[in-house]
């Protein structure tokens, strides 16, 4: 007798403890939908911050696009008074430069907005074509101005 009303009061104090801790069910949802609105809320910011920094981004590469655009066109400017010769093989050069500035430019008026992991991706292969395009962009500065000296 005396295990049974110890094994009661314990399986009492258990459940008293065990309810009181406990939530109702209003107060669950209440909780749930709290954390809903937080999260909807954080979505909706990260949202925000990724389209804000795609705008910016593309802002910063018409920039570059443009720089480069004028760099062909003072590169055709230098060698419009070349020989035959070099001009044809700079002429050529200059095309493939700007061929390459405008593909950059398509593949960035082409890129969408896909969320935050493609656009990483994309960025990170865009800025390296980029860092390429602009890398040949001043190898050939140096290659024209080595062989196109003003004349005095």
């Amino acid at each position: 007798m005396k295990t049974s009303t110890w094994a009661l009061a314990v399986a009492t104090f258990a459940t008293m403890a065990f309810t009181s801790s406990c939530k109702s069910p209003g107060e669950k949802v209440e909780s749930a939908q709290k954390e809903v609105k937080e999260a909807d809320q954080n979505l909706e910011e990260a949202k925000e911050d990724y389209l804000t920094e795609r705008e910016s981004y593309k802002k910063e590469v018409a920039q570059k696009i443009e720089a480069n655009n004028k760099s062909i066109a003072e590169f055709k400017e230098r060698i419009a008074k070349e020989k035959k010769e070099s001009k044809e093989q700079y002429t050529k050069r200059i095309d493939e430069l700007n061929q390459k500035n405008t593909d950059m430019q398509k593949k960035m008026d082409d890129q969408k907005a896909e969320g935050k992991q493609k656009w990483e991706d994309f960025k990170a292969e865009f800025n390296h074509d980029m860092t390429s395009l602009n890398e040949s962009i001043d190898d050939f500065r140096v290659k024209i101005s080595k062989s196109i000296e003003p004349k005095k």
